[in-house]
Protein backbone atom coordinates (compact mmCIF):
# COMPACT_ATOMS: atom_id res chain seq x y z
CA UNK A 1 0.00 0.00 0.00
CA UNK A 2 2.15 2.96 -1.43
CA UNK A 3 2.19 6.43 0.29
CA UNK A 4 2.73 9.20 -2.01
CA UNK A 5 3.55 12.80 -1.45
CA UNK A 6 3.03 16.48 -2.35
CA UNK A 7 6.61 16.99 -2.96
CA UNK A 8 8.55 16.70 -6.28
CA UNK A 9 11.70 16.19 -4.80
CA UNK A 10 13.87 13.14 -5.25
CA UNK A 11 15.05 10.46 -2.99
CA UNK A 12 16.75 11.25 0.00
CA UNK A 13 18.80 8.50 1.13
CA UNK A 14 19.10 8.04 5.08
CA UNK A 15 18.54 5.61 7.56
CA UNK A 16 16.67 6.01 10.86
CA UNK A 17 16.23 3.07 13.58
CA UNK A 18 13.33 2.68 15.94
CA UNK A 19 15.00 2.15 19.61
CA UNK A 20 15.60 3.90 22.67
CA UNK A 21 18.44 5.74 21.52
CA UNK A 22 17.30 7.27 18.49
CA UNK A 23 13.78 7.57 18.72
CA UNK A 24 12.26 9.55 21.07
CA UNK A 25 8.44 10.53 21.64
CA UNK A 26 7.16 12.99 24.82
CA UNK A 27 3.26 13.34 24.61
CA UNK A 28 1.82 16.75 25.04
CA UNK A 29 -1.11 17.16 27.41
CA UNK A 30 -4.19 18.83 25.99
CA UNK A 31 -4.72 20.74 29.49
CA UNK A 32 -3.08 21.87 32.55
CA UNK A 33 -3.86 19.59 35.28
CA UNK A 34 -5.05 21.61 38.29
CA UNK A 35 -3.25 19.90 41.20
CA UNK A 36 -6.12 18.54 42.96
CA UNK A 37 -8.82 16.13 42.65
CA UNK A 38 -9.53 12.39 43.15
CA UNK A 39 -6.76 11.21 40.15
CA UNK A 40 -3.17 11.22 40.22
CA UNK A 41 -1.99 12.31 37.18
CA UNK A 42 2.12 10.30 36.59
CA UNK A 43 3.93 11.78 33.77
CA UNK A 44 5.61 8.24 32.84
CA UNK A 45 8.90 7.70 30.72
CA UNK A 46 8.84 4.28 29.54
CA UNK A 47 11.67 2.56 27.38
CA UNK A 48 11.37 -0.29 25.08
CA UNK A 49 8.07 -1.09 25.79
CA UNK A 50 4.05 -0.68 24.65
CA UNK A 51 1.41 1.16 26.50
CA UNK A 52 -0.61 -1.93 27.27
CA UNK A 53 2.64 -3.70 28.80
CA UNK A 54 3.35 -0.44 30.57
CA UNK A 55 -0.24 -0.02 32.12
CA UNK A 56 -0.45 -3.54 33.08
CA UNK A 57 2.51 -3.12 35.08
CA UNK A 58 1.52 -0.44 36.86
CA UNK A 59 -2.09 -2.33 37.36
CA UNK A 60 -0.45 -5.70 38.40
CA UNK A 61 1.21 -3.43 41.31
CA UNK A 62 -1.64 -1.89 42.62
CA UNK A 63 -3.86 -5.23 41.77
CA UNK A 64 -6.78 -3.17 39.94
CA UNK A 65 -7.88 -4.03 36.19
CA UNK A 66 -5.77 -2.14 33.92
CA UNK A 67 -9.15 -0.84 32.61
CA UNK A 68 -9.03 1.59 35.99
CA UNK A 69 -5.79 3.11 34.36
CA UNK A 70 -6.55 6.14 31.84
CA UNK A 71 -4.18 7.23 29.23
CA UNK A 72 -4.69 9.28 25.85
CA UNK A 73 -2.84 7.27 23.45
CA UNK A 74 -0.73 4.41 22.05
CA UNK A 75 2.99 5.27 22.00
CA UNK A 76 5.65 3.09 20.50
CA UNK A 77 7.45 0.07 21.59
CA UNK A 78 10.96 0.36 20.24
CA UNK A 79 11.36 4.23 21.27
CA UNK A 80 12.22 6.24 24.65
CA UNK A 81 8.50 7.71 25.07
CA UNK A 82 7.23 9.71 27.74
CA UNK A 83 3.09 9.72 28.15
CA UNK A 84 0.54 10.74 31.10
CA UNK A 85 -1.62 8.05 32.90
CA UNK A 86 -4.16 8.16 35.75
CA UNK A 87 -4.66 6.30 38.67
CA UNK A 88 -7.55 6.69 41.21
CA UNK A 89 -5.68 8.71 44.29
CA UNK A 90 -6.45 6.65 46.66
CA UNK A 91 -3.19 4.39 45.55
CA UNK A 92 -1.12 7.13 45.46
CA UNK A 93 1.10 5.71 48.70
CA UNK A 94 1.36 1.82 47.06
CA UNK A 95 2.66 3.88 44.20
CA UNK A 96 5.33 5.26 45.84
CA UNK A 97 7.00 1.91 46.21
CA UNK A 98 6.69 1.20 42.30
CA UNK A 99 9.73 -0.19 40.62
CA UNK A 100 10.38 -1.09 37.18
CA UNK A 101 13.32 -1.50 35.42
CA UNK A 102 11.80 0.04 31.99
CA UNK A 103 9.64 2.36 33.85
CA UNK A 104 10.62 5.61 35.66
CA UNK A 105 7.68 7.98 36.97
CA UNK A 106 8.81 11.64 36.52
CA UNK A 107 6.71 13.77 37.97
CA UNK A 108 3.32 13.19 39.89
CA UNK A 109 0.33 15.57 40.30
CA UNK A 110 -3.47 15.41 40.83
CA UNK A 111 -6.61 16.29 38.81
CA UNK A 112 -10.64 16.61 38.98
CA UNK A 113 -11.00 13.40 36.17
CA UNK A 114 -9.34 10.68 34.88
CA UNK A 115 -7.21 10.80 30.99
CA UNK A 116 -8.77 9.20 28.43
CA UNK A 117 -8.47 8.10 24.68
CA UNK A 118 -7.37 11.15 23.04
CA UNK A 119 -6.75 13.77 25.95
CA UNK A 120 -3.60 15.21 24.45
CA UNK A 121 -2.60 18.01 22.04
CA UNK A 122 0.12 16.08 19.88
CA UNK A 123 3.13 14.71 20.45
CA UNK A 124 7.20 16.01 20.14
CA UNK A 125 9.45 13.59 18.64
CA UNK A 126 12.97 13.44 18.57
CA UNK A 127 14.83 11.26 15.98
CA UNK A 128 18.63 10.57 14.96
CA UNK A 129 18.90 10.46 11.11
CA UNK A 130 21.79 8.64 9.57
CA UNK A 131 24.38 8.44 6.62
CA UNK A 132 23.73 12.26 6.14
CA UNK A 133 26.47 14.44 4.37
CA UNK A 134 26.32 18.43 3.94
CA UNK A 135 24.02 18.47 0.99
CA UNK A 136 21.93 16.25 2.11
CA UNK A 137 21.29 17.92 5.53
CA UNK A 138 20.50 21.06 3.62
CA UNK A 139 17.89 19.24 1.58
CA UNK A 140 16.22 17.52 4.43
CA UNK A 141 15.78 21.06 6.98
CA UNK A 142 14.74 22.84 3.40
CA UNK A 143 11.75 19.83 2.98
CA UNK A 144 11.01 19.84 6.50
CA UNK A 145 9.88 23.85 6.11
CA UNK A 146 8.21 23.17 3.05
CA UNK A 147 5.90 21.00 4.74
CA UNK A 148 5.94 23.28 7.83
CA UNK A 149 4.47 25.42 5.21
CA UNK A 150 2.50 23.48 2.93
CA UNK A 151 0.71 21.10 5.11
CA UNK A 152 1.87 17.16 5.35
CA UNK A 153 -0.20 14.49 3.69
CA UNK A 154 -2.36 12.23 7.12
CA UNK A 155 -1.41 8.83 6.05
CA UNK A 156 -1.73 6.11 8.69
CA UNK A 157 1.76 5.06 9.14
CA UNK A 158 3.20 1.43 8.40
CA UNK A 159 2.95 0.43 11.88
CA UNK A 160 -1.46 0.47 11.53
CA UNK A 161 -0.95 -2.39 9.16
CA UNK A 162 1.43 -4.99 10.97
CA UNK A 163 4.86 -6.03 10.62
CA UNK A 164 4.30 -7.77 6.87
CA UNK A 165 0.86 -5.75 5.95
CA UNK A 166 -0.90 -9.12 7.90
CA UNK A 167 -3.22 -7.36 9.85
CA UNK A 168 -4.98 -6.15 6.66
CA UNK A 169 -5.40 -9.43 5.04
CA UNK A 170 -6.90 -10.74 8.34
CA UNK A 171 -9.62 -6.96 8.18
CA UNK A 172 -10.49 -7.62 5.09
CA UNK A 173 -11.34 -11.40 5.69
CA UNK A 174 -13.17 -10.44 9.16
CA UNK A 175 -15.04 -7.94 7.29
CA UNK A 176 -16.27 -10.31 4.21
CA UNK A 177 -17.17 -12.90 6.39
CA UNK A 178 -14.65 -15.15 5.83
CA UNK A 179 -12.84 -15.05 9.74
CA UNK A 180 -14.61 -14.89 12.63
CA UNK A 181 -12.76 -13.41 15.75
CA UNK A 182 -14.22 -13.39 18.92
CA UNK A 183 -12.42 -11.51 21.43
CA UNK A 184 -14.05 -8.09 21.07
CA UNK A 185 -11.01 -5.65 20.92
CA UNK A 186 -8.88 -7.34 18.58
CA UNK A 187 -12.42 -7.32 16.33
CA UNK A 188 -12.44 -3.63 16.63
CA UNK A 189 -8.67 -3.31 16.14
CA UNK A 190 -9.09 -5.35 12.65
CA UNK A 191 -12.42 -2.98 12.15
CA UNK A 192 -9.98 0.37 12.24
CA UNK A 193 -7.00 -1.10 10.26
CA UNK A 194 -10.25 -1.69 7.23
CA UNK A 195 -11.09 1.77 7.77
CA UNK A 196 -7.34 2.86 7.23
CA UNK A 197 -7.10 1.21 4.44
CA UNK A 198 -9.65 3.01 2.63
CA UNK A 199 -8.63 6.16 4.08
CA UNK A 200 -5.01 5.80 2.86
CA UNK A 201 -6.09 4.81 -0.58
CA UNK A 202 -8.54 7.69 -0.91
CA UNK A 203 -5.84 10.14 0.36
CA UNK A 204 -3.49 8.78 -2.09
CA UNK A 205 -5.73 9.85 -4.86
CA UNK A 206 -6.45 13.41 -3.59
CA UNK A 207 -2.54 13.99 -3.46
CA UNK A 208 -1.69 12.43 -6.83
CA UNK A 209 -4.24 14.97 -7.98
CA UNK A 210 -2.44 17.35 -6.28
CA UNK A 211 1.11 17.16 -6.96
CA UNK A 212 1.29 19.31 -9.76
CA UNK A 213 0.37 22.25 -7.43
CA UNK A 214 2.39 21.05 -4.52
CA UNK A 215 -0.23 21.72 -2.31
CA UNK A 216 -3.81 20.06 -1.70
CA UNK A 217 -6.26 21.05 -4.00
CA UNK A 218 -9.63 21.65 -2.63
CA UNK A 219 -12.43 20.16 -4.40
CA UNK A 220 -16.37 21.17 -4.16
CA UNK A 221 -18.55 19.53 -1.49
CA UNK A 222 -15.39 18.75 0.64
CA UNK A 223 -15.76 18.81 4.18
CA UNK A 224 -13.66 21.05 6.71
CA UNK A 225 -12.86 20.94 10.18
CA UNK A 226 -12.98 24.33 11.79
CA UNK A 227 -10.44 25.85 14.85
CA UNK A 228 -13.36 24.83 17.29
CA UNK A 229 -13.17 21.29 15.71
CA UNK A 230 -16.91 21.91 13.83
CA UNK A 231 -17.07 19.84 10.76
CA UNK A 232 -18.51 21.77 7.82
CA UNK A 233 -19.51 21.74 4.30
CA UNK A 234 -19.08 25.39 3.18
CA UNK A 235 -20.73 26.65 -0.38
CA UNK A 236 -17.24 28.44 -1.74
CA UNK A 237 -14.21 26.39 -1.78
CA UNK A 238 -12.32 28.52 1.75
CA UNK A 239 -9.42 28.93 0.01
CA UNK A 240 -7.96 32.26 2.44
CA UNK A 241 -9.07 30.24 5.38
CA UNK A 242 -7.44 27.02 4.37
CA UNK A 243 -4.07 28.98 3.78
CA UNK A 244 -4.16 30.51 6.96
CA UNK A 245 -4.47 27.22 8.54
CA UNK A 246 -7.97 28.22 9.87
CA UNK A 247 -9.58 24.71 8.64
CA UNK A 248 -8.89 21.69 7.35
CA UNK A 249 -10.12 19.13 4.76
CA UNK A 250 -10.88 15.96 6.19
CA UNK A 251 -11.32 12.41 4.66
CA UNK A 252 -13.62 9.66 5.67
CA UNK A 253 -13.26 6.73 8.18
CA UNK A 254 -15.79 4.77 6.76
CA UNK A 255 -19.16 3.70 9.15
CA UNK A 256 -22.13 4.48 10.38
CA UNK A 257 -22.94 7.96 11.51
CA UNK A 258 -20.23 9.66 9.91
CA UNK A 259 -20.76 12.91 7.79
CA UNK A 260 -20.30 12.01 3.47
CA UNK A 261 -18.85 14.92 1.54
CA UNK A 262 -20.60 16.31 -1.96
CA UNK A 263 -20.26 16.95 -5.43
CA UNK A 264 -16.91 16.46 -6.86
CA UNK A 265 -15.34 15.04 -3.62
CA UNK A 266 -17.98 12.62 -3.01
CA UNK A 267 -17.13 11.09 -6.30
CA UNK A 268 -13.59 10.22 -5.29
CA UNK A 269 -14.78 9.33 -1.68
CA UNK A 270 -17.81 7.30 -2.51
CA UNK A 271 -14.97 4.87 -4.32
CA UNK A 272 -13.33 4.29 -0.44
CA UNK A 273 -16.62 4.05 1.42
CA UNK A 274 -18.40 0.83 2.86
CA UNK A 275 -21.74 2.26 3.61
CA UNK A 276 -22.83 -0.76 5.27
CA UNK A 277 -20.06 -0.67 7.51
CA UNK A 278 -21.97 -1.29 11.42
CA UNK A 279 -19.00 0.02 13.09
CA UNK A 280 -19.08 4.19 13.80
CA UNK A 281 -17.17 6.08 10.99
CA UNK A 282 -15.48 9.22 11.53
CA UNK A 283 -13.97 11.80 9.60
CA UNK A 284 -9.97 12.27 9.73
CA UNK A 285 -7.91 15.67 8.92
CA UNK A 286 -6.67 14.58 5.01
CA UNK A 287 -3.60 17.43 6.09
CA UNK A 288 -1.55 18.33 9.20
CA UNK A 289 1.23 21.02 10.15
CA UNK A 290 4.76 20.05 11.75
CA UNK A 291 5.72 22.68 14.10
CA UNK A 292 8.56 23.85 15.56
CA UNK A 293 11.20 22.20 13.57
CA UNK A 294 14.70 22.10 14.45
CA UNK A 295 17.60 20.91 12.69
CA UNK A 296 20.88 19.44 14.21
CA UNK A 297 23.30 18.58 11.91
CA UNK A 298 26.72 16.45 13.31
CA UNK A 299 28.81 16.24 10.42
CA UNK A 300 31.20 14.36 12.40
CA UNK A 301 29.08 11.53 13.03
CA UNK A 302 27.45 11.57 9.48
CA UNK A 303 23.96 12.13 11.45
CA UNK A 304 21.59 14.92 11.75
CA UNK A 305 18.71 15.29 14.67
CA UNK A 306 15.63 16.43 14.07
CA UNK A 307 13.06 17.09 16.25
CA UNK A 308 9.06 18.57 15.47
CA UNK A 309 6.01 18.63 16.89
CA UNK A 310 2.54 16.68 15.20
CA UNK A 311 -0.90 16.65 16.42
CA UNK A 312 -2.54 13.68 17.91
CA UNK A 313 -2.99 10.70 15.73
CA UNK A 314 -0.13 11.74 13.08
CA UNK A 315 2.70 9.64 12.36
CA UNK A 316 6.37 10.67 12.59
CA UNK A 317 7.43 8.06 10.15
CA UNK A 318 4.72 9.55 7.61
CA UNK A 319 6.70 12.87 8.04
CA UNK A 320 10.18 11.42 7.44
CA UNK A 321 8.59 9.24 4.37
CA UNK A 322 7.27 12.77 3.23
CA UNK A 323 11.45 14.04 2.98
CA UNK A 324 12.75 11.36 1.91
CA UNK A 325 10.37 10.83 -1.17
CA UNK A 326 9.95 6.92 -0.21
CA UNK A 327 8.13 4.28 1.68
CA UNK A 328 9.55 3.04 4.67
CA UNK A 329 8.58 -0.48 6.41
CA UNK A 330 9.13 -2.16 9.93
CA UNK A 331 11.63 -4.07 8.54
CA UNK A 332 14.16 -0.84 7.14
CA UNK A 333 13.52 0.64 10.76
CA UNK A 334 14.69 -2.12 12.72
CA UNK A 335 17.44 -1.47 15.36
Amino acid sequence: MDRVYLNNNNKIEFDFYQNPKDFVVDEIAHTEFKGRGNYLILLIKKVEMTTWDMIAAFAQHINIPAEKIGYAGLKDKHATTTQYISIEAKYEQSLKRFKHPQITILKRTKHTHSIRMGDLYGNRFSINLYDIDDIKAGQIEKLARKTEKNGLPNYFGYQRFGRDNDSIEQAKEMIAGELHIHDAKVKKFLISIYQSIFFNDWLKERVQMSKEEGKFLLLDGDIYISEDAKLFTPKIKPLKDFIAKKVIPTGLLCGRGAFRSRDAAREIEAKYDDEYLVEKGLRREAIVYPTSIECRYKKDFGLLNITFTLPKGSYATVFLENIAAKNFTAKDVKK
